[in-house]
């Protein structure tokens, strides 16, 4: 039955909340069997169908970092928060530019702006705005991570050359209390479609393992089918001591090759790119994210936890037979 979807899905069309039942992720076992071969393999053709062996390298830059209002529950830098990590206000320019230039000379083609809290003040978002085209004359696609931000701060940003802006929905909406309970989950739409509103290129996903069920991450697929996003970030939780996910366990990285899988099935041509929690999560699986229908990854530091180096992702990419 998975063959038939793939079929549908190289022929154009798409999947149905009826059909996900035919993919076997359900199953609870996470041993590797005949069934989860057939799915990995059926992701994977997908993504070689629409995507073909090319993979998008981003890297980001926690340009303002503690001190946030919010209550999201995975997050080291909210209000309710007891890790330790830094706090700092917006990083000067140079210091934005400098981690800009290293992501380029590792092979990145997207560098994100990630700044905490709800929002940005105005004065930071004029000076990120400012920022913008030095990072686009080193030949990168300038992202953004804002928070909140209404349509005429969008806009201003999007008019100093920001391409691309990333605000993930986190899970489903039924789940997203669970989540936080600062903001809404149509706190976030809002923002989304105001991004999309001005012309911005979006990117929105969100973090698992963090007690949401399959159910959960289906909804969560087909919410941002109908949102129209053009990037999906992946996430897996990385339990920080200090924060209410703290004592949580990471998912077996089985599991986590399924939301991929799942994911690269119901938007068979928008970039699915794992970020956060990688490490962690998947350990000697990291090389399998391809074959389960990941297109992008995200290089690098994370926000509050370490990352590897970049080297070493690269070469494993480039060993896999892939194009940067």
């Amino acid at each position: 039955m998975i063959s038939e979807l793939v079929d549908i899905i190289i022929q154009g069309g798409f999947i149905e909340p009826r059909d996900v039942a035919c993919l076997n992720i359900f199953d609870s076992s996470m041993g590797v069997d005949t069934r989860l071969l057939d799915l990995f393999n059926g992701a994977n053709i997908i993504r070689e169908h629409f995507k073909g062996r090319y993979i998008d390298l981003c890297s980001i830059v926690n340009a303002k970092s503690g001190g946030c209002s919010e209550d999201c529950a995975y997050c080291a830098q909210s209000s309710i928060s007891l890790a330790d990590i830094e706090h700092y206000p917006l990083k000067d320019s140079e210091t934005i530019l400098k981690a800009a230039k290293d992501a380029a000379q590792n092979g990145a083609r997207r560098f994100c702006i990630v700044t905490g809290g709800r929002k940005p003040s105005e004065r930071d978002i004029e000076r990120i705005a400012e920022i913008l085209p030095q990072i686009i004359t080193l030949g990168l696609k300038p992202c953004a991570t804002l928070g909140l931000l209404n349509k005429a701060e969008l806009k201003r940003l999007k008019d100093a050359g920001l391409h691309r802006f990333h605000h993930n929905i986190e899970s489903s909406e039924r789940f997203f209390p669970n989540v936080c309970t600062t903001h809404s989950y149509q706190d976030k739409i809002k923002t989304i479609i105001a991004a999309k509103e001005v012309g911005l290129s979006i990117c929105c996903g969100g973090i698992f393992g963090i007690g949401e069920s399959w159910q959960d991450r289906i909804d969560m697929a087909f919410a941002l089918r109908d949102i129209g996003v053009d990037s999906i970030p992946i996430n897996f939780l990385t339990p920080i001591s200090g924060t209410p996910l703290g004592i949580r366990e990471t998912l077996y990285p089985v599991e986590a090759l399924k939301v991929i899988a799942l994911f690269r099935f119901i938007l068979p041509k928008i970039e699915i790119r794992v970020c956060g929690g990688r490490m962690a999560t998947l350990n000697d699986f990291n090389a399998f994210i391809f074959m389960a229908g990941a297109d992008g990854l995200l290089i690098g530091n994370y926000l509050t936890t370490i990352g590897r180096a970049p080297q070493h992702d690269i070469r494993y990419i480039k060993q896999l037979g892939f194009t940067i």
